[in-house]
């Protein structure tokens, strides 16, 4: 156990799960910063802190399906609903965002295969930017009609944001990082 990533992950997830962030950001906002929250900041933070994680992942390309299918399927219409309107829904939601997340990056983060773990990180924030853009360039809000809120097409956009500036890039640099080590480690 790494204390120096642990607290911080401990932290992080209680301010993910703690404050209503919904009444400072709006709905969909406060729900897309909660998903970044867990999948790409407390995640990695729980993998560091918790190297034992590693050894208990899936295969990276088994891991980056889950989180893909996880993060697509509850941006369904249908099933951002329930989440957002049910409290069953919304645990189970949290609960799957935050065990992909891990998964993908302790079956990353291993020393063993650091490409095949650059590999999943490049091929997981390709996904998040595309939803992310999806998000932001859509002509009118997804959501709001199944939730039973108003539409507010600039709160989805504000969250697609939010995915690109969180999920992407820390996606993007921690597989550029394990590329770096391979490159680094590959004797000439």
């Amino acid at each position: 156990m790494r204390a120096a990533f642990l607290l911080p992950a401990l932290a992080v997830l209680a301010l993910a799960w703690g404050p209503d962030w919904t009444a400072v950001l709006g709905p969909f906002p406060a729900h897309m910063l909660r998903h970044m929250t867990l999948v790409a900041i407390a995640a990695p933070l729980l993998v560091l802190g918790l190297p034992a994680l590693g050894r208990h992942a899936p295969p990276v390309a088994v891991a980056a399906a889950l989180e893909f299918a996880v993060v697509w399927g509850f941006h369904l219409p249908l099933a951002h609903a329930a989440a957002q309107t049910t409290g069953a829904w919304l645990v189970l939601e949290q609960a799957l965002f935050l065990a992909a997340g891990v998964a993908v990056w302790a079956s990353a983060l291993p020393p063993a295969a650091p490409l095949a773990g650059a590999g999943g990180l490049l091929l997981t924030s390709m996904h998040m930017t595309l939803l992310g853009a999806l998000l932001v360039l859509a002509p009118n809000d997804l959501y709001a009609a199944l939730c039973g809120r108003a539409p507010d097409l600039s709160g989805q956009q504000v969250g697609g944001i939010l995915m690109l500036a969180i999920g992407t890039p820390v996606y993007l640099i921690g597989g550029l990082a394990l590329t770096a080590r391979t490159l680094r480690e590959t004797p000439a």
